[in-house]
């Protein structure tokens, strides 16, 4: 669509009906707080027209503005595939920085989404309104066509962009190199991400015997399958050094489930309950 026809569209509302003219003194009252021109951290409409929704939508476009969309609607994407959502009630976020998701009722992720640095455009067209959002490299088009808006909302969305993670893996590997008596007595770490014909080995080193130790680091609770990685690795390592080396393999994480501690025990491994956070044992384990 040509930035023409999108101000032949705005033209078209403002001098016609757009179809969803009827609405209520509560309304009014939503969009009030917009009209006097103050910078507010929120806009609601609660069942907008479409023209009053097309309004708030380019101010909170031009404020920057997190945008969010709930009504029934119609989705068409159209780039290195193609695809269609029938009519239904969906919800439609629009970031500020050019980031576009549709969502339905289930899953946790998007049905439809587009990346940062498309462009967000809003206009009214037969009795529709409708949002399309573009990306130039690849050619890719997100057009949601609404009939009806059950709920719009504009927000100021602050307080920074950088997670601060606490209780990661990398916290884990820290506690453990500023205190290695965390694992056992006499360990001693000789290197992180050793590689090994299976992958890289969390921590590598050596318990007080002598005797080459693996490490493999987790964040949270976890299954059967972290007590495979861990013994993939021993078996690298036993291969490695050849000659019937001795190689142990030690878990760290908050807790395990019964079926990694079988797998663990069968294997030979062994398990040490640490939390990530504060590089102690859980209080669970400490009863």
């Amino acid at each position: 669509m040509t930035d023409d026809e999108r101000v032949g569209e705005v033209e078209e509302v403002e001098s016609g009906d757009d179809g969803d003219s009827d609405h209520d003194a509560e309304d009014d009252e939503n969009i009030a707080g917009a009209e006097t021109g103050l910078r507010t951290d929120a806009v609601t409409l609660s069942r907008p027209t479409h023209r009053e929704v097309l309004w708030q939508t380019e101010d909170a476009f031009e404020r920057g503005d997190m945008i969010t969309l709930f009504g029934r609607c119609t989705v068409e994407y159209d780039g290195r595939a193609a695809s269609t959502l029938g009519l239904g009630n969906r919800l439609v976020i629009l970031k500020p920085d050019g980031a576009a998701l549709v969502h339905t009722d289930e899953k946790r992720t998007p049905v439809n989404w587009q990346p940062p640095g498309s462009e967000h455009h809003a206009a009214v067209r037969d009795g529709q309104f409708r949002i399309r959002s573009e990306r130039t490299t690849p050619a890719e088009t997100l057009d949601v066509r609404f009939e009806a808006v059950h709920q719009f909302s504009a927000l100021s969305v602050t307080g920074g962009r950088d997670l601060d993670l606490q209780g990661s893996e990398e916290d884990l590997r820290q506690h453990i190199l500023d205190d290695p008596e965390l694992v056992e007595s006499g360990f001693l770490p000789l290197a992180t991400e050793r590689e090994t014909s299976a992958g890289p080995i969390d921590i590598y080193g050596e318990d007080d015997e002598g005797v080459a130790v693996a490490v493999e680091l987790k964040r949270r609770r976890v299954g059967p399958s972290a007590a495979g990685q861990l013994q993939r690795y021993v078996a690298a390592l036993r291969e490695e050094f050849g000659d019937g080396a001795t190689v142990r393999g030690i878990l760290v994480a908050p807790s395990v489930t019964d079926r990694a501690a079988a797998l663990l025990d069968q294997h030979g491994l062994e398990f040490v309950a640490l939390d990530p956070t504060t590089g102690r044992p859980p209080e669970k384990s400490e009863e």
